[in-house]
């Protein structure tokens, strides 16, 4: 053989050689060395179901669960197992079409990738379960999945035990990517504040799938599974029943109640008003039920007790006194005389009482409320010698309102409070060029002017008050289950806070007594029940609001604030009823019955007949219905304009007084309203009769 065609064969078999060997490693690699299709066969015959932990259980102060945890199902989808899915059945069976489909895998998509379950259809109804759990199989890529939600037991509590929600993206970055899509965390309220406590910690369950993609039980007999950790349980000192009641009395009305026991900062009853069932935000219905609320203008998702702003008015007078008692520019015996009015500066203020006596000393002053007394005394405590000046004398006036918790936030364990506004030099010096007085801000001596409170704030000052000088900052968690030294969150609601305890405690007898006076012969005589003595204060504050661009004087909401027994405080309240007239009408008798409910676990029969007469009154502002008509109608017209579709105006304004449209092709023509189209620059408002000819137009 030639040496030529030798040489060649050599070669030849030397690059078959070769070619073998890493034929042979790569398959080393792949099937021994690479875990690559091993894990994409366990992909294919494997499903790793995320188990979602119970969360914590809240508990009042008299160990009643006030929510617990239930079971419903989420259909989650992995976009990467998606194949040869029956689509158009699918649709079906949500009440979707293609193009929604699509929409959801893709945002399935961005939010998670391709590799990790989404959320595709939340909260699923039971019947909308039993379909999907019943035709799974032709859905690969898809999967039900279990998740714990709350029931609301006494379907009260709303504001202060908020609700849980699916995470956001942003939620997921400031955890540092801790959330994952189709995690659950609290929204608002308890849920939010102790999101870490009530959480638990996720599972991993590993199951076997087969052909058509139906689970068919445990992997590796659970080996590699991972439990779900329960979350903690919250104690609180919520009383319930006192919820309950509280929740009944405020039905139809705006406003808040919040009651604080004052020895510990521990609140008893919080109530926003207007309320909803904590439960229309569970379950399939949620989507539906929050757009419902938000987009209502009397804003019942609003917790007024935290961010709800007031003029004090005179429940603000017994704090005036204690000012000026410890500054020393008067004494308990001090007195003025007021025959209906305060003329020591040019704008009058007016005073409902002109008898003679009635404020010849800061005891009768407080339980007659004399605004010429106060807004007096106001004046002596700003421009006190000792301070050089109304300027410093002010800031020393407002050191002692922050002390009492206002103007700042108190630290409330729940999120979103509002710190409220006493105002400081600087608000005047701007107002008015540095030129004011005493006279400009005069009257912040009866609670008014620039001055608005929380309905908590006004609360927690009853407590200072009370204890004479000290306070807890207002909480609702008195302890957490198995609570252990690195549970620092309930470290803050233990101090005690005794920034005002300097005050003599004479000074407070002085003003004690005097709120006694106001319930026992005073303006809140409805408020007084036998065998309890009861320190309190009314009030009545002015309420603006702009309406078709005008700004309206409405009526005066119903201020009260009080504690009780004045032996030993165990229960502080303040109730604000909007546009409800005078304090001693309707949010005194609230705090009565509330107070005899608290202290002594009942309410007499013959007071019953209060509960209910308070309980069916509706005091809803009259004027709320015009600016939801407003609302309404505004937002239908921007749509309607936006897409051209006339099905936004009916669905909108559906409900509203209407008669048959004449030109306008059955279209529903409102009487007497107009409606605001915001696309209309030059006419700012367009009657309904040519609406109705522009959509017929259309």
């Amino acid at each position: 053989m030639p040496a030529f065609n030798q040489s060649r064969q050599n070669i030849i078999r030397l690059i078959f050689g070769i070619t073998f060997l890493i034929i042979v490693a790569r398959l080393f690699i792949l099937q021994v060395a690479s875990d690559k299709y091993r894990l994409q066969a366990l992909d294919n015959a494997v499903y790793r179901k995320v188990v979602y932990p119970d969360r914590g259980i809240i508990f009042d102060r008299n160990q009643k669960a006030i929510l617990n945890n239930t079971i419903i199902y989420d259909l989650t989808v992995t976009p990467y197992e998606v194949r040869k899915v029956d689509t158009a059945f699918l649709c079906g069976i949500l009440s979707i079409d293609t193009a929604e489909f699509r929409n959801r895998m893709i945002s399935a998509i961005i939010k998670n990738g391709r590799y990790r379950p989404s959320v595709f259809e939340g909260l699923l109804s039971i019947e909308l379960q039993a379909k999907l759990e019943e035709n799974i199989w032709r859905f690969p890529g898809f999967t039900l999945i279990e998740r714990p939600i709350r029931n609301y037991i006494y379907n009260a509590g709303a504001h202060l035990l908020g609700d849980i929600g699916e995470v956001d993206t942003g939620i997921i970055r400031r955890s540092n990517y801790f959330y994952q899509m189709g995690d659950f965390v609290g929204r608002s309220g308890l849920e939010q504040y102790y999101e870490s406590v009530l959480m638990g910690k996720r599972g991993i369950q590993n199951l076997i799938k087969d052909n058509r993609n139906r689970l068919q039980g445990s992997w590796e007999d659970g080996k590699y599974d991972t439990a779900a950790v329960t979350g903690r349980n919250l104690y609180t000192y919520l009383d319930i029943e006192l919820q309950q009641l509280a929740e009944k009395l405020m039905a139809n009305k705006v406003g808040s109640v919040v009651a604080i026991e004052p020895q510990t900062g521990g609140i008893l009853t919080m109530v926003s008003g207007p309320s909803f069932d904590p439960n229309d935000l569970t379950g399939s219905a949620r989507r539906q039920k929050y757009a419902d609320l938000v987009l209502d203008v009397s804003g019942p998702l609003m917790n007024r007790a935290t961010r709800g702003l007031y003029e004090p008015g005179s429940t603000f007078k017994p704090l005036g006194g204690l000012v000026a008692l410890d500054l020393g520019v008067i004494t308990a015996n001090y007195g003025v005389g007021c025959g209906g009015a305060y003329y020591g500066c040019a704008k009058v203020v007016r005073c409902e009482h002109s008898n003679p006596g009635h404020a010849a000393n800061l005891r009768l002053a407080l339980a007659n409320s004399c605004n010429s007394y106060f807004c007096q005394i106001y004046r002596m405590s700003v421009d006190n010698s000792k301070d050089k000046g109304v300027k410093k004398g002010y800031t020393h006036w407002k050191d002692y309102m922050n002390a009492f918790g206002w103007g700042q936030k108190l630290g409330v364990d729940l999120p979103n409070e509002l710190s409220g506004n006493i105002p400081d030099t600087t608000e005047y010096n701007k107002d008015y060029r540095g030129s004011w007085n005493s006279c400009t801000n005069l009257t912040l001596g009866i609670g008014q002017d620039k001055m608005q409170v929380t309905p908590v704030q006004l609360a927690n000052a009853m407590c200072i008050i009370a204890n004479k000088g000290y306070y807890y900052t207002p909480h609702f968690v008195e302890r957490i289950e198995n609570e252990t030294a690195k549970d620092t969150i309930l470290n803050g609601f233990r101090d005690k806070h005794t920034a005002l305890t300097h005050i003599a405690d004479a000074d407070y007898e002085v003003i004690h007594a005097g709120m006694q006076d106001v319930v026992e012969h005073g303006t809140a005589r409805s408020a007084k029940i036998p065998g309890i003595n009861i320190c309190a204060k009314t009030g009545t504050s002015e309420k603006y609001t702009i309406l078709d661009g005008k700004r309206i004087k409405l009526p005066n909401n119903s201020m009260f604030v009080c504690f009780a027994p004045r032996e030993d405080p165990k229960i502080a309240i303040a109730v604000v009823v909007e546009n409800a007239g005078f304090g001693s009408t309707w949010a005194a008798p609230i705090a009565s019955i509330l107070i005899e409910k608290y202290l002594t676990d009942s309410i007499r029969v013959e007071r019953q007949k209060d509960v209910e007469r308070i309980a069916s009154t509706n005091l809803m502002p009259t004027y709320l219905k015009r600016k939801q008509f407003i609302a309404d109608s505004t937002r239908a017209y921007f749509y309607f304009n936006l897409r051209k579709d006339s099905s936004y105006i009916r669905k909108y304004l559906r409900g509203y007084s209407a008669v048959p449209a004449g030109k306008g092709k059955g279209l529903p023509i409102l009487v007497k309203e107009k409606v605001m189209n915001p696309t209309n620059k030059n006419d700012e408002y367009q009657p309904e009769d040519e609406i109705s000819k522009n959509l017929a137009a259309r």
